[in-house]
């Protein structure tokens, strides 16, 4: 069970309006997960942390920003509640990670179309999972990103 986590939503444009990338990362700074979604709205990131919990276990405290949509899904419909931290230092490792989504969007004049911004933006989270040495191929060597 991992001790602490941190989330964070990162704002990306799409046909000229805002859509939502949720990030999910461990102290140690490896992903757990994403998902990219049209609202940020509470459903939305009940659907993420739903995702998370489901794919990697349970948590005792979690660090988020000030996204009242995320403060209210943390302990939407859970027995046990979970520590929420809004310390925005905590989040110092999430908020750089933005920089990999960034690096590779900025050249780009933009995404047209939101399934075609959620494949491209869940193949750069793989990439720097890659490049982090966070995923394996099934003879336990690390993948590489070359």
């Amino acid at each position: 069970m991992l001790d602490a986590r941190r989330m964070v939503t990162e704002s990306i444009k799409v046909k000229g309006s805002w859509k939502y990338l949720y990030r999910a990362v461990d102290k140690a700074g490896n992903t757990i997960d994403f998902l990219f979604r049209a609202r940020r709205d509470k459903p939305a990131a009940r659907r993420f942390f739903k995702k998370a919990i489901g794919q990697n276990g349970s948590h005792e405290t979690v660090t988020i920003d000030k996204s009242g949509p995320a403060l209210n899904a943390v302990n939407a419909e859970r027995e046990m509640p979970v520590k929420v931290l809004q310390i925005k230092y905590l989040n110092n490792i999430v908020e750089q990670y933005h920089r990999a989504i960034k690096r590779r969007t900025r050249p780009m004049l933009g995404f047209k179309d939101l399934n075609c911004a959620r494949v491209i933006l869940s193949s750069v989270e793989l990439m720097h999972m890659i490049k982090k040495g966070q995923l394996q191929c099934s003879g336990n060597s690390p993948l590489s990103a070359a």
